[in-house]
């Protein structure tokens, strides 16, 4: 039996025990020693509010429809930033090799069986910090927010949401040449935003809106694109206001429920505001096959690893998987003690 994460019931969280997964032809199994939670969509898990625990899910059709929700309790698994030891390989398998560090998506769990192809292609780079690989996920949706944005050299993003994302954002947009004008609601976070490159940094309750403080940046003129991170229907609404007309909202976040605070009719009527949708299930469309997911998740480990991307000021928390449920305690109602958290399993090293 192995250990993994399970979600029981809205705001109750534990761990229980699963069968280990048999290794078959061209696999390899993986110790799990770190796994870094998601404090936006595993949130939506944890709450109850994801609408995959309330609707249908057609893939084939692309719609939610009520019925039968796609998920129901109890969930396990969840999670998809994970970083692990290849412990066993089946005979035909030549790379990885047993010992090699390798990062991927496979959820909460205390080991996993993967295609060995997969594998191959997430070997931590040398001389990152395992640990540090819980970030290549959470980068792979920032970066993919930035390319969907179509930041140039010398042009301005407002980028609304500095959790670890939307800071991730922020110092990927300036190493694209743009010039980051940063809001949060949280002190700690419009503080850290500043470390991150941002040019300046507003707190979300500034008088006037952040939209204003943005256009004085900007002359007057407003940013030339905006990304909304924090999955808030107000921060979307206050993104469209700060950019110039004809300008471009990508909207990241994960947004909840009805669309309360999003006003349609005011400056997005008005300023004839682009908004376009980025979700890590796809690259931007303009780019056709040049980016793919194997690639954001690439770069952004290649960027960890020459220290470009300076992840270790994010990792706020490692905790025992036995603290899971203090763990989702924290970011759900303690978000301002608390950036990345990540749980550490047995097999991780003691350090």
């Amino acid at each position: 039996m192995s250990l993994v994460v399970q979600f029981t019931g809205p705001r109750q969280v534990g761990v229980a025990d699963e069968p280990s997964s048999p290794l078959g032809a061209g696999q390899v199994r993986i110790a799990t020693w770190y796994s870094g939670i998601s404090a936006g969509t595993e949130l939506t898990a944890y709450r109850g509010s994801n609408p995959y625990l309330t609707k249908t899910w057609d893939a084939a059709a692309r719609l939610f429809t009520d019925g039968a929700p796609a998920f129901s309790y109890p969930v396990s698994g969840w999670g998809y930033q994970e970083v692990g030891q290849v412990s066993e390989v089946a005979p035909d398998v030549a790379s990885p090799r047993v010992g090699d560090v390798v990062y991927g998506i496979w959820g909460h769990r205390a080991e996993t069986v993967v295609p060995a192809a997969i594998a191959a292609r997430r070997l931590l780079p040398a001389g990152v910090d395992p640990v540090h690989g819980v970030f290549a996920r959470v980068g792979a949706i920032a970066l993919n927010a930035v390319l969907a944005a179509d930041v140039h050299l010398g042009e301005h993003v407002a980028i609304f949401g500095q959790g670890v994302i939307g800071l991730l954002a922020t110092r990927l947009t300036e190493l694209n040449g743009g010039s980051v004008v940063a809001v949060d609601g949280l002190p700690g976070r419009v503080a850290l935003a500043s470390r991150f490159g941002a040019v300046r940094a507003v707190p979300a309750d500034v008088a006037g809106g952040a939209a204003v403080v943005v256009r004085s940046v900007t002359d007057g003129a407003g940013a030339d694109t905006a990304i909304e991170l924090s999955g808030h229907y107000r921060a979307l609404h206050e993104a469209i206001r700060s950019v110039r007309p004809g300008g471009r909202v990508v909207a990241a976040g994960f947004y909840q429920g009805e669309a309360g605070g999003l006003l349609l009719g005011e400056e997005f009527h008005h300023n004839r505001v682009e908004i376009v949708a980025s979700q890590i299930g796809g690259t931007p469309r303009a780019l056709g096959d040049r980016w793919n997911h194997d690639r954001l998740l690439t770069v952004v480990m290649s960027l960890v690893a020459s220290g470009r991307l300076d992840v270790a000021p994010l990792l706020s928390h490692v905790l025992p998987v036995t603290e899971v449920a203090g763990a989702f305690d924290l970011l759900d109602r303690r978000p301002a003690e608390a950036l990345q958290v990540v749980l550490r399993f047995p097999a991780a090293p003691v350090s």
